[in-house]
């Protein structure tokens, strides 16, 4: 069954989204970009606050959004996340899918003492090479997501055999067990395509906050999201779109 992963700005979302239902807690600033870090600080507040309150769930933490070159600084960051105690440090791939800088930071953050999840920004699509090397080298997980926020849901930016395509290509990857997620301002009506995909995890903001991403979170969003995605539920999907997705 697909998880639920809720992203949250503080220690109080954070205890929102426990309680609410979320499988995975994830640490990042959404008024700072698709990928905005934290404060140290408060990413060791928030791991503190759950830990103390007893919850086992999973947490994960973007660095923010960091260009790949010089590595110098992703590394150190990567780092420093990872000691404020997060189980797993998310780290974006450029949308620009020529840049060499990207399969070098693979290879370095393959190399790094930590649980480390690349995130691969889809609105220009998929850099058939990044997700090979990315099978080949020991993550924890590979993300798709989305930059641009105000274009639409991760459906609108890439068609639902792509995403079905980069889940079996992660999956099949072996022999190493790696998680598989997707993201990119999902909504509530996405949630057919999202169960019939069924990635390990589904990434969630927009859907479960007052107003736009950036607003506050809302527990009856975040618990109606939960009930739908994990019960039977079901909802009407949305209309086909005829657009072709830009390939890689």
């Amino acid at each position: 069954m697909t998880k639920l992963l809720v992203s949250v700005r503080n220690v109080d979302e954070a205890l929102i989204a426990a309680a609410g239902g979320a499988d995975f807690i994830d640490l990042k600033e959404p008024r700072a970009g698709a990928l905005g870090g934290l404060p140290l600080a408060t990413l060791r507040e928030v791991v503190a606050a759950l830990r103390g309150a007893g919850s086992r769930l999973p947490i994960s933490a973007t660095i923010g959004d960091l260009p790949l070159a010089p590595l110098g600084p992703v590394l150190d960051q990567v780092r420093a996340v990872a000691a404020c105690g997060v189980d797993y440090v998310k780290v974006g791939i450029p949308r620009d899918v020529h840049a060499p800088a990207a399969l070098q930071a693979l290879h370095a953050l393959a190399g790094c003492d930590a649980a480390i999840v690349p995130v691969f920004i889809a609105d220009s699509g998929l850099a058939p090479e990044h997700l090979q090397l990315a099978c080949a080298l020991p993550f924890a997980g590979l993300m798709v997501d989305t930059f641009d926020k105000t274009a639409g849901s991760l459906f609108d930016v890439m068609e639902e055999a792509a995403l079905r395509d980069f889940l079996a290509r992660v999956r099949a990857a072996g022999p190493i067990a790696r998680l598989a997620g997707l993201a990119g301002a999902l909504r509530l009506a996405d949630l057919p395509r999202v169960r019939a995909l069924a990635p390990d995890f589904a990434g969630f903001r927009s859907a479960v906050c007052s107003g736009d991403r950036g607003g506050a979170l809302d527990p009856a969003r975040l618990r109606a999201l939960h009930q739908a995605l994990h019960t039977a539920v079901q909802l009407s999907p949305p209309p086909a779109r005829d657009e072709a997705w830009p390939q890689a």
